[in-house]
């Protein structure tokens, strides 16, 4: 599990540097900056994510349990469903995307959750 989370997490930071770019050089003259804003905010909880689950997957090697574990994967739908809904927002304008952006939050929150519970029952 943990090669597993630390792979995603190299991964999602990969992603993370190429949307960045592309957002920075391709789409700063095809979009208004309400929507570049909303592109850039994906991109940035998608890096602090996958810095998370770079996280993750060092603590799962130390055998981190079953609330690690569900941090990484929450971590992973979090990212998907907050960024991933960002990026069709922005790129499409479809704007009931917004109401999906929420779940990807409440997932970043609960695998923020599970990480600290993981950490403090090992104490």
């Amino acid at each position: 599990m943990d090669r597993l989370f630390f792979t995603l997490g190299c991964a999602s930071a990969f992603v993370a540097v190429a949307l960045g770019a592309f957002g920075a050089h391709a789409l700063r003259g095809r979009l208004g900056p309400d929507m570049l804003s909303v592109f850039e905010i994906g991109v940035r909880y998608q890096m602090y994510h996958a810095l998370a689950l770079l996280a993750v997957g060092g603590v799962a090697g130390r055998g981190g349990g079953s609330a690690v574990a569900a941090a990484g994967w929450l971590f992973v739908v979090g990212t998907v469903l907050f960024s991933g809904s960002l990026y069709v927002l922005a790129g499409t304008g479809q704007r009931w995307l917004g109401a999906v952006t929420p779940f990807g939050g409440a997932a970043f929150l609960v695998g923020w959750a599970s990480l600290a519970w993981a950490a403090w029952a090992r104490l």
